[in-house]
Protein backbone atom coordinates (compact mmCIF):
# COMPACT_ATOMS: atom_id res chain seq x y z
CA UNK A 1 0.00 0.00 0.00
CA UNK A 2 1.21 3.42 -0.84
CA UNK A 3 0.04 4.83 2.50
CA UNK A 4 1.87 2.19 4.44
CA UNK A 5 4.98 2.81 2.39
CA UNK A 6 4.80 6.52 3.14
CA UNK A 7 4.35 5.83 6.82
CA UNK A 8 7.32 3.49 6.87
CA UNK A 9 9.46 6.00 5.02
CA UNK A 10 8.71 8.79 7.52
CA UNK A 11 9.38 6.52 10.48
CA UNK A 12 12.70 5.44 8.99
CA UNK A 13 13.63 9.07 8.36
CA UNK A 14 13.03 10.11 11.96
CA UNK A 15 14.80 7.02 13.25
CA UNK A 16 17.86 7.94 11.24
CA UNK A 17 17.81 11.53 12.57
CA UNK A 18 17.26 10.31 16.15
CA UNK A 19 14.69 13.08 16.49
CA UNK A 20 11.89 11.35 18.34
CA UNK A 21 10.37 14.45 19.88
CA UNK A 22 9.68 16.47 16.77
CA UNK A 23 7.04 14.18 15.24
CA UNK A 24 4.36 16.68 14.30
CA UNK A 25 4.58 15.71 10.62
CA UNK A 26 3.94 12.05 11.47
CA UNK A 27 0.89 12.90 13.53
CA UNK A 28 -0.48 15.12 10.80
CA UNK A 29 -0.04 12.43 8.17
CA UNK A 30 -1.64 9.75 10.33
CA UNK A 31 -4.63 11.93 11.20
CA UNK A 32 -5.28 12.82 7.59
CA UNK A 33 -5.44 9.12 6.66
CA UNK A 34 -7.35 7.94 9.75
CA UNK A 35 -4.35 6.07 11.15
CA UNK A 36 -4.18 5.66 14.93
CA UNK A 37 -1.69 7.97 16.63
CA UNK A 38 1.28 6.12 18.16
CA UNK A 39 2.42 7.19 21.61
CA UNK A 40 5.67 9.03 22.06
CA UNK A 41 7.43 6.10 23.68
CA UNK A 42 6.49 3.92 20.70
CA UNK A 43 8.74 5.98 18.45
CA UNK A 44 11.73 4.45 20.19
CA UNK A 45 10.55 0.91 19.41
CA UNK A 46 11.78 -1.00 16.36
CA UNK A 47 10.17 -0.11 13.08
CA UNK A 48 8.44 -3.47 12.73
CA UNK A 49 6.69 -3.14 16.12
CA UNK A 50 5.47 0.39 15.37
CA UNK A 51 4.12 -0.69 12.00
CA UNK A 52 2.41 -3.69 13.58
CA UNK A 53 0.73 -1.59 16.24
CA UNK A 54 -0.41 0.99 13.72
CA UNK A 55 -1.78 -1.69 11.36
CA UNK A 56 -3.60 -3.54 14.11
CA UNK A 57 -5.24 -0.42 15.52
CA UNK A 58 -6.20 0.69 12.02
CA UNK A 59 -8.07 -2.57 11.44
CA UNK A 60 -10.23 -2.08 14.51
CA UNK A 61 -10.58 1.69 14.47
CA UNK A 62 -14.31 1.49 13.77
CA UNK A 63 -14.82 -0.47 16.97
CA UNK A 64 -12.81 2.05 19.08
CA UNK A 65 -14.34 5.54 18.82
CA UNK A 66 -12.36 6.74 21.80
CA UNK A 67 -9.30 6.88 19.59
CA UNK A 68 -10.58 10.15 18.19
CA UNK A 69 -10.39 11.69 21.63
CA UNK A 70 -6.90 10.39 22.06
CA UNK A 71 -5.92 11.84 18.75
CA UNK A 72 -7.04 15.32 19.83
CA UNK A 73 -5.29 15.09 23.16
CA UNK A 74 -2.03 13.94 21.66
CA UNK A 75 -2.32 16.53 18.91
CA UNK A 76 -2.51 19.34 21.51
CA UNK A 77 0.68 18.00 23.04
CA UNK A 78 2.53 17.82 19.76
CA UNK A 79 4.37 21.17 20.26
CA UNK A 80 7.68 21.29 22.07
CA UNK A 81 7.59 22.43 25.68
CA UNK A 82 9.81 25.13 27.16
CA UNK A 83 11.69 22.59 29.22
CA UNK A 84 12.57 20.49 26.23
CA UNK A 85 13.63 23.52 24.22
CA UNK A 86 15.91 24.78 27.00
CA UNK A 87 17.45 21.37 27.48
CA UNK A 88 18.14 21.00 23.82
CA UNK A 89 19.46 24.56 23.46
CA UNK A 90 21.86 24.26 26.37
CA UNK A 91 22.95 20.74 25.55
CA UNK A 92 25.78 21.85 23.28
CA UNK A 93 25.79 25.59 24.06
CA UNK A 94 29.10 27.29 24.91
CA UNK A 95 28.56 30.36 27.07
CA UNK A 96 32.13 31.59 26.58
CA UNK A 97 31.77 31.80 22.81
CA UNK A 98 30.69 35.06 21.19
CA UNK A 99 27.46 34.57 19.20
CA UNK A 100 29.03 35.96 16.05
CA UNK A 101 32.60 36.00 14.81
CA UNK A 102 32.03 39.39 13.16
CA UNK A 103 30.75 41.05 16.33
CA UNK A 104 27.46 41.40 18.16
CA UNK A 105 25.31 44.52 18.26
CA UNK A 106 23.84 45.05 21.73
CA UNK A 107 20.98 47.56 22.00
CA UNK A 108 20.62 49.33 25.36
CA UNK A 109 17.55 50.97 26.87
CA UNK A 110 17.22 52.43 30.39
CA UNK A 111 14.12 53.24 32.42
CA UNK A 112 14.53 55.47 35.48
CA UNK A 113 12.30 54.24 38.27
CA UNK A 114 13.33 56.60 41.07
CA UNK A 115 16.08 58.97 42.14
CA UNK A 116 16.71 58.34 45.82
CA UNK A 117 19.11 61.13 46.74
CA UNK A 118 21.63 63.71 45.59
CA UNK A 119 24.43 64.18 48.11
CA UNK A 120 26.50 67.37 47.97
CA UNK A 121 29.02 66.18 50.57
CA UNK A 122 30.02 63.02 48.68
CA UNK A 123 29.22 64.45 45.20
CA UNK A 124 27.08 61.53 44.05
CA UNK A 125 23.49 60.50 43.42
CA UNK A 126 21.60 57.28 44.04
CA UNK A 127 18.87 55.91 41.77
CA UNK A 128 16.92 52.77 40.82
CA UNK A 129 16.83 51.95 37.12
CA UNK A 130 15.80 49.18 34.73
CA UNK A 131 18.45 48.24 32.17
CA UNK A 132 17.33 46.42 29.01
CA UNK A 133 19.76 44.68 26.67
CA UNK A 134 18.88 43.06 23.35
CA UNK A 135 21.15 41.05 21.07
CA UNK A 136 20.90 38.21 18.56
CA UNK A 137 22.36 34.80 19.39
CA UNK A 138 21.98 32.30 16.56
CA UNK A 139 22.89 29.45 18.89
CA UNK A 140 19.63 30.03 20.78
CA UNK A 141 17.30 29.78 17.79
CA UNK A 142 14.43 27.33 18.20
CA UNK A 143 12.11 28.18 15.33
CA UNK A 144 12.47 24.69 13.91
CA UNK A 145 11.52 23.02 17.20
CA UNK A 146 7.83 23.84 16.89
CA UNK A 147 7.62 25.69 20.22
CA UNK A 148 4.36 25.82 22.13
CA UNK A 149 4.87 29.51 22.91
CA UNK A 150 6.12 32.40 20.89
CA UNK A 151 8.83 33.23 23.44
CA UNK A 152 10.58 31.75 26.44
CA UNK A 153 10.37 33.68 29.73
CA UNK A 154 13.20 32.56 31.98
CA UNK A 155 14.82 33.54 35.27
CA UNK A 156 18.31 34.44 36.40
CA UNK A 157 19.43 30.81 36.68
CA UNK A 158 19.30 30.35 32.92
CA UNK A 159 21.14 33.65 32.48
CA UNK A 160 24.22 32.10 34.07
CA UNK A 161 24.40 29.49 31.29
CA UNK A 162 24.24 31.75 28.22
CA UNK A 163 26.57 34.33 26.73
CA UNK A 164 26.19 37.91 27.97
CA UNK A 165 27.88 41.18 26.94
CA UNK A 166 28.93 41.80 30.57
CA UNK A 167 27.61 45.35 30.71
CA UNK A 168 28.90 47.39 33.65
CA UNK A 169 28.56 50.92 35.01
CA UNK A 170 32.13 51.92 34.42
CA UNK A 171 32.01 55.09 36.59
CA UNK A 172 29.67 53.95 39.36
CA UNK A 173 30.62 54.01 43.01
CA UNK A 174 28.40 51.03 43.75
CA UNK A 175 25.78 48.97 41.95
CA UNK A 176 23.79 45.85 42.75
CA UNK A 177 20.80 44.00 41.36
CA UNK A 178 17.75 44.18 43.58
CA UNK A 179 16.76 41.04 45.46
CA UNK A 180 13.23 41.45 46.73
CA UNK A 181 13.18 38.63 47.66
CA UNK A 182 14.87 37.06 44.62
CA UNK A 183 17.06 38.56 41.93
CA UNK A 184 15.10 41.03 39.79
CA UNK A 185 16.25 39.64 36.45
CA UNK A 186 14.01 39.03 33.45
CA UNK A 187 15.25 36.91 30.54
CA UNK A 188 13.29 36.29 27.36
CA UNK A 189 14.42 34.36 24.28
CA UNK A 190 12.55 34.66 20.98
CA UNK A 191 12.39 31.88 18.37
CA UNK A 192 14.80 33.66 16.04
CA UNK A 193 17.47 33.79 18.77
CA UNK A 194 16.88 37.35 20.00
CA UNK A 195 17.75 37.64 23.69
CA UNK A 196 16.02 40.23 25.85
CA UNK A 197 17.68 40.75 29.22
CA UNK A 198 16.23 43.17 31.77
CA UNK A 199 17.33 43.76 35.35
CA UNK A 200 16.56 46.28 38.09
CA UNK A 201 19.63 47.93 39.57
CA UNK A 202 20.34 50.33 42.39
CA UNK A 203 23.34 52.36 41.31
CA UNK A 204 25.28 55.24 42.83
CA UNK A 205 27.04 57.47 40.33
CA UNK A 206 29.21 60.61 40.45
CA UNK A 207 28.07 64.21 40.08
CA UNK A 208 30.05 67.16 38.78
CA UNK A 209 29.23 69.56 41.59
CA UNK A 210 29.57 73.32 41.02
CA UNK A 211 28.40 75.53 43.90
CA UNK A 212 29.20 78.89 42.35
CA UNK A 213 25.51 79.84 42.20
CA UNK A 214 24.47 78.01 45.38
CA UNK A 215 21.60 77.92 46.32
CA UNK A 216 20.38 78.86 42.81
CA UNK A 217 22.57 76.17 41.25
CA UNK A 218 22.22 73.19 38.90
CA UNK A 219 24.14 69.95 39.30
CA UNK A 220 25.03 67.48 36.55
CA UNK A 221 25.38 63.74 37.20
CA UNK A 222 26.61 61.01 34.85
CA UNK A 223 26.30 57.24 34.43
CA UNK A 224 28.33 55.40 31.80
CA UNK A 225 27.69 51.89 30.45
CA UNK A 226 30.14 49.74 28.54
CA UNK A 227 31.06 46.10 28.02
CA UNK A 228 33.75 45.17 30.49
CA UNK A 229 35.22 42.22 28.56
CA UNK A 230 34.60 42.89 24.88
CA UNK A 231 35.88 45.74 22.74
CA UNK A 232 34.17 47.28 19.74
CA UNK A 233 35.22 44.50 17.37
CA UNK A 234 33.41 41.91 19.48
CA UNK A 235 30.53 43.86 21.04
CA UNK A 236 29.09 47.02 19.52
CA UNK A 237 26.95 48.63 22.21
CA UNK A 238 24.43 51.19 21.01
CA UNK A 239 21.46 53.11 22.33
CA UNK A 240 18.19 51.71 21.04
CA UNK A 241 16.62 53.65 18.19
CA UNK A 242 13.22 51.98 18.24
CA UNK A 243 12.16 53.88 21.37
CA UNK A 244 13.61 56.58 23.60
CA UNK A 245 16.91 55.24 24.97
CA UNK A 246 16.34 56.90 28.35
CA UNK A 247 12.88 57.43 29.81
CA UNK A 248 11.25 58.12 33.17
CA UNK A 249 8.73 55.77 34.73
CA UNK A 250 7.25 58.76 36.60
CA UNK A 251 5.95 62.00 35.17
CA UNK A 252 8.25 64.08 37.36
CA UNK A 253 11.04 63.19 39.77
CA UNK A 254 11.17 65.61 42.71
CA UNK A 255 13.46 65.43 45.72
CA UNK A 256 13.38 67.58 48.88
CA UNK A 257 16.32 69.66 47.59
CA UNK A 258 16.32 69.00 43.85
CA UNK A 259 14.09 68.43 40.86
CA UNK A 260 15.17 66.50 37.77
CA UNK A 261 14.85 69.02 34.95
CA UNK A 262 16.89 67.55 32.08
CA UNK A 263 18.21 64.16 31.05
CA UNK A 264 19.77 62.74 27.91
CA UNK A 265 22.17 60.24 26.37
CA UNK A 266 25.20 60.24 24.13
CA UNK A 267 27.71 57.71 22.80
CA UNK A 268 31.44 58.08 22.43
CA UNK A 269 34.41 55.88 21.57
CA UNK A 270 37.00 55.43 24.28
CA UNK A 271 40.52 54.28 23.48
CA UNK A 272 42.14 51.71 25.78
CA UNK A 273 45.36 49.72 25.36
CA UNK A 274 43.24 46.66 24.53
CA UNK A 275 41.26 48.44 21.82
CA UNK A 276 38.30 50.77 21.36
CA UNK A 277 35.20 50.53 23.52
CA UNK A 278 31.78 52.10 23.03
CA UNK A 279 30.72 54.10 26.08
CA UNK A 280 27.04 54.87 26.54
CA UNK A 281 26.57 57.83 28.89
CA UNK A 282 23.42 59.09 30.60
CA UNK A 283 23.31 62.69 31.83
CA UNK A 284 20.98 63.99 34.54
CA UNK A 285 20.61 67.67 35.44
CA UNK A 286 19.17 68.49 38.85
CA UNK A 287 18.00 72.03 39.67
CA UNK A 288 18.05 72.99 43.33
CA UNK A 289 14.82 73.99 45.01
CA UNK A 290 16.00 77.06 46.94
CA UNK A 291 12.75 77.76 48.78
CA UNK A 292 14.17 76.22 51.95
CA UNK A 293 17.15 78.57 51.84
CA UNK A 294 14.88 81.58 51.33
CA UNK A 295 13.10 80.83 54.61
CA UNK A 296 16.11 79.57 56.55
CA UNK A 297 18.86 81.90 55.36
CA UNK A 298 17.71 84.95 53.43
CA UNK A 299 14.64 86.07 55.39
CA UNK A 300 16.38 85.75 58.82
CA UNK A 301 19.32 87.78 57.54
CA UNK A 302 16.95 90.45 56.25
CA UNK A 303 15.41 90.72 59.71
CA UNK A 304 18.84 90.80 61.35
CA UNK A 305 19.97 93.63 59.09
CA UNK A 306 16.80 95.62 59.77
CA UNK A 307 17.22 95.17 63.52
CA UNK A 308 20.80 96.45 63.34
CA UNK A 309 19.51 99.70 61.85
CA UNK A 310 17.38 100.42 64.92
CA UNK A 311 20.53 101.54 66.74
CA UNK A 312 20.71 104.62 64.50
CA UNK A 313 17.45 105.87 66.05
CA UNK A 314 18.44 105.41 69.69
CA UNK A 315 20.65 108.51 69.92
CA UNK A 316 24.30 109.00 70.88
CA UNK A 317 23.70 108.50 74.60
CA UNK A 318 22.37 104.90 74.26
CA UNK A 319 25.78 103.38 73.68
CA UNK A 320 25.26 100.19 75.79
CA UNK A 321 21.95 99.34 74.13
CA UNK A 322 23.29 100.04 70.65
CA UNK A 323 26.37 97.93 71.33
CA UNK A 324 24.31 94.97 72.50
CA UNK A 325 22.05 95.28 69.45
CA UNK A 326 24.95 95.33 66.99
CA UNK A 327 26.86 92.48 68.63
CA UNK A 328 23.78 90.27 68.80
CA UNK A 329 23.08 90.91 65.13
CA UNK A 330 26.64 89.98 64.25
CA UNK A 331 26.49 86.77 66.28
CA UNK A 332 23.13 85.80 64.77
CA UNK A 333 24.47 86.17 61.23
CA UNK A 334 27.61 84.20 62.08
CA UNK A 335 25.56 81.37 63.56
CA UNK A 336 23.24 81.23 60.55
CA UNK A 337 26.17 81.20 58.17
CA UNK A 338 27.91 78.36 59.99
CA UNK A 339 24.73 76.30 60.25
CA UNK A 340 24.19 76.40 56.48
CA UNK A 341 27.82 75.87 55.50
CA UNK A 342 28.01 72.80 57.73
CA UNK A 343 25.94 70.82 55.20
CA UNK A 344 28.10 71.78 52.21
CA UNK A 345 31.51 70.55 51.06
CA UNK A 346 34.57 72.67 51.71
CA UNK A 347 35.21 74.32 48.38
CA UNK A 348 37.83 76.96 47.64
CA UNK A 349 35.70 79.32 45.56
CA UNK A 350 33.04 81.86 46.47
CA UNK A 351 29.42 80.75 46.44
CA UNK A 352 26.38 82.96 46.00
CA UNK A 353 25.39 82.38 49.61
CA UNK A 354 28.90 83.36 50.71
CA UNK A 355 28.53 86.67 48.91
CA UNK A 356 25.19 87.27 50.61
CA UNK A 357 26.24 86.35 54.14
CA UNK A 358 29.57 88.17 53.98
CA UNK A 359 27.88 91.29 52.63
CA UNK A 360 25.31 91.19 55.42
CA UNK A 361 28.08 90.73 57.97
CA UNK A 362 29.81 93.74 56.46
CA UNK A 363 26.70 95.88 56.85
CA UNK A 364 26.34 94.89 60.52
CA UNK A 365 30.04 95.42 61.12
CA UNK A 366 29.86 98.88 59.56
CA UNK A 367 26.97 99.75 61.88
CA UNK A 368 29.22 98.81 64.80
CA UNK A 369 31.97 100.99 63.36
CA UNK A 370 29.50 103.88 63.15
CA UNK A 371 28.64 103.25 66.78
CA UNK A 372 32.33 103.36 67.68
CA UNK A 373 32.70 106.72 65.92
CA UNK A 374 29.65 108.09 67.75
CA UNK A 375 30.94 106.90 71.10
CA UNK A 376 34.40 108.31 70.47
CA UNK A 377 33.04 111.71 69.47
CA UNK A 378 30.80 111.83 72.52
CA UNK A 379 33.63 110.93 74.87
CA UNK A 380 35.91 113.56 73.35
CA UNK A 381 33.23 116.25 73.62
CA UNK A 382 32.52 115.50 77.25
CA UNK A 383 36.22 115.47 78.12
CA UNK A 384 36.78 118.80 76.37
CA UNK A 385 33.79 120.34 78.11
CA UNK A 386 35.07 119.26 81.48
CA UNK A 387 38.52 120.70 80.79
CA UNK A 388 37.05 123.99 79.58
CA UNK A 389 34.78 124.26 82.58
CA UNK A 390 37.60 123.63 85.02
CA UNK A 391 39.96 126.15 83.36
CA UNK A 392 37.41 129.04 82.99
CA UNK A 393 34.46 128.66 85.34
CA UNK A 394 33.12 132.15 84.56
CA UNK A 395 32.86 131.42 80.86
CA UNK A 396 30.63 128.41 81.34
CA UNK A 397 27.03 129.04 82.25
CA UNK A 398 25.64 126.98 85.02
CA UNK A 399 23.39 124.13 84.08
CA UNK A 400 20.51 125.85 85.82
CA UNK A 401 20.88 128.92 83.63
CA UNK A 402 20.51 126.82 80.52
CA UNK A 403 17.82 124.52 81.78
CA UNK A 404 15.79 127.39 83.19
CA UNK A 405 16.12 129.60 80.11
CA UNK A 406 12.61 130.48 78.99
CA UNK A 407 13.46 130.96 75.35
CA UNK A 408 15.61 129.21 72.79
CA UNK A 409 16.93 131.50 70.10
CA UNK A 410 18.69 130.84 66.81
CA UNK A 411 21.23 133.39 65.57
CA UNK A 412 22.76 133.42 62.11
CA UNK A 413 26.37 134.55 62.36
CA UNK A 414 28.33 135.38 59.20
CA UNK A 415 31.73 133.72 58.81
CA UNK A 416 33.55 137.05 58.25
CA UNK A 417 32.58 138.47 61.65
CA UNK A 418 35.56 139.71 63.64
CA UNK A 419 34.70 137.48 66.58
CA UNK A 420 32.41 135.08 64.84
CA UNK A 421 29.39 135.97 66.97
CA UNK A 422 27.71 138.98 65.28
CA UNK A 423 24.03 138.25 64.62
CA UNK A 424 22.16 139.53 61.65
CA UNK A 425 18.74 138.22 62.72
CA UNK A 426 17.34 136.01 65.39
CA UNK A 427 14.20 133.97 65.97
CA UNK A 428 13.12 132.81 69.39
CA UNK A 429 10.70 130.18 70.57
CA UNK A 430 9.75 128.75 73.90
CA UNK A 431 10.99 125.19 74.64
CA UNK A 432 10.03 123.72 77.96
CA UNK A 433 10.83 120.06 77.08
CA UNK A 434 13.50 118.86 79.57
CA UNK A 435 15.03 116.57 76.91
CA UNK A 436 15.58 119.57 74.62
CA UNK A 437 17.18 121.53 77.45
CA UNK A 438 19.45 118.60 78.27
CA UNK A 439 20.42 118.34 74.63
CA UNK A 440 21.23 122.05 74.50
CA UNK A 441 23.33 121.79 77.62
CA UNK A 442 25.30 118.79 76.37
CA UNK A 443 25.80 120.33 72.96
CA UNK A 444 27.03 123.55 74.53
CA UNK A 445 29.56 121.59 76.59
CA UNK A 446 30.78 119.72 73.53
CA UNK A 447 31.29 122.87 71.45
CA UNK A 448 33.29 125.00 73.83
CA UNK A 449 36.48 124.10 72.01
CA UNK A 450 34.96 124.62 68.55
CA UNK A 451 36.36 128.16 68.22
CA UNK A 452 39.90 129.41 68.34
CA UNK A 453 41.72 130.34 71.51
CA UNK A 454 41.17 134.03 70.80
CA UNK A 455 37.45 133.50 70.36
CA UNK A 456 37.17 131.58 73.62
CA UNK A 457 39.06 134.36 75.38
CA UNK A 458 36.87 137.21 74.11
CA UNK A 459 33.50 135.54 73.98
CA UNK A 460 30.98 136.04 76.72
CA UNK A 461 28.69 133.48 78.30
CA UNK A 462 25.82 134.61 76.12
CA UNK A 463 27.97 134.50 73.00
CA UNK A 464 28.94 130.91 73.82
CA UNK A 465 25.30 130.16 74.41
CA UNK A 466 24.35 131.73 71.09
CA UNK A 467 26.94 129.60 69.31
CA UNK A 468 25.56 126.49 71.00
CA UNK A 469 22.07 127.38 69.86
CA UNK A 470 23.35 127.98 66.34
CA UNK A 471 24.86 124.50 66.07
CA UNK A 472 21.80 122.76 67.47
CA UNK A 473 19.21 124.70 65.52
CA UNK A 474 16.92 122.48 63.44
CA UNK A 475 17.72 122.14 59.77
CA UNK A 476 15.42 123.10 56.96
CA UNK A 477 12.98 120.41 55.89
CA UNK A 478 14.59 117.63 53.78
CA UNK A 479 11.68 117.65 51.41
CA UNK A 480 13.21 120.63 49.63
CA UNK A 481 15.76 118.30 48.08
CA UNK A 482 14.92 115.28 45.93
CA UNK A 483 17.94 113.36 47.24
CA UNK A 484 18.10 113.03 51.05
CA UNK A 485 21.88 113.09 51.16
CA UNK A 486 22.15 116.44 49.41
CA UNK A 487 21.12 118.51 52.43
CA UNK A 488 23.46 116.67 54.78
CA UNK A 489 26.41 116.63 52.42
CA UNK A 490 26.12 120.30 51.36
CA UNK A 491 25.56 121.53 54.89
CA UNK A 492 28.67 123.24 56.25
CA UNK A 493 27.95 122.65 59.89
CA UNK A 494 30.44 120.50 61.84
CA UNK A 495 30.09 116.69 62.01
CA UNK A 496 28.14 115.98 65.15
CA UNK A 497 26.86 112.65 66.47
CA UNK A 498 23.29 113.48 65.51
CA UNK A 499 24.31 114.38 62.00
CA UNK A 500 26.22 111.10 61.57
CA UNK A 501 23.20 109.12 62.80
CA UNK A 502 20.89 110.95 60.40
CA UNK A 503 23.24 110.23 57.53
CA UNK A 504 23.60 106.55 58.50
CA UNK A 505 19.88 105.90 58.76
CA UNK A 506 19.51 106.99 55.14
CA UNK A 507 22.76 105.66 53.71
CA UNK A 508 22.65 102.07 55.04
CA UNK A 509 19.17 101.17 53.65
CA UNK A 510 19.98 102.80 50.33
CA UNK A 511 23.23 100.87 49.91
CA UNK A 512 21.57 97.62 50.99
CA UNK A 513 18.82 98.13 48.42
CA UNK A 514 21.38 98.66 45.67
CA UNK A 515 23.21 95.52 46.77
CA UNK A 516 19.98 93.48 46.61
CA UNK A 517 19.22 94.65 43.09
CA UNK A 518 22.69 93.70 41.86
CA UNK A 519 22.80 90.39 43.77
CA UNK A 520 19.43 88.96 42.78
CA UNK A 521 19.64 90.27 39.24
CA UNK A 522 22.98 88.58 38.63
CA UNK A 523 22.38 85.17 40.23
CA UNK A 524 18.79 84.73 39.05
CA UNK A 525 19.90 85.48 35.50
CA UNK A 526 22.57 82.80 35.82
CA UNK A 527 20.03 80.31 37.12
CA UNK A 528 17.70 80.99 34.20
Amino acid sequence: MNLENDFERIIIQFHEQKNYHNHLKIFTLLQQNNYPIPRTEELSQPLEDIHAVATTEASVQVEMPVVVGKRKQVSDQSCTSDKEIIERLLEKYKSFKTPSETGVIVWIEVWVQEVNSVNEITSDFDMDIYVTELWLDQALRYEDMNPCKYNLSLNSEIMMHIWKPNTVFINSKSAHIHKSPFANVFLMIYPNGTVWLNYRVQVKGPCLMDFTSFPMDEQSCLLTLESFNYNLQEVDMRWTNATAPLSLMKEKIVLPDFILTKYGTYLKHEMYPAGIWNELTMTFTFTRRYGWYIFQAYIPTYLTIFISWISFCLGPKMIPARTMLGVNSLLALTFQFGNIMRNLPRVSYIKALDVWMLSCLTFVFCSLLELAVIGSMGAMSEAAAMRAASSNPAASPSPSSVVNSPKICRHDVPQDSPHGFRSTYSTCSNHTDPRMRKKLLLTHSGNVIAGTTNERRHSSVYSQHERMLLLDAPDEPLTRHWFPFARLLRNHEPWTTDRIDRLSIMMFPSLFTIFNIVYWGYYLSRAN
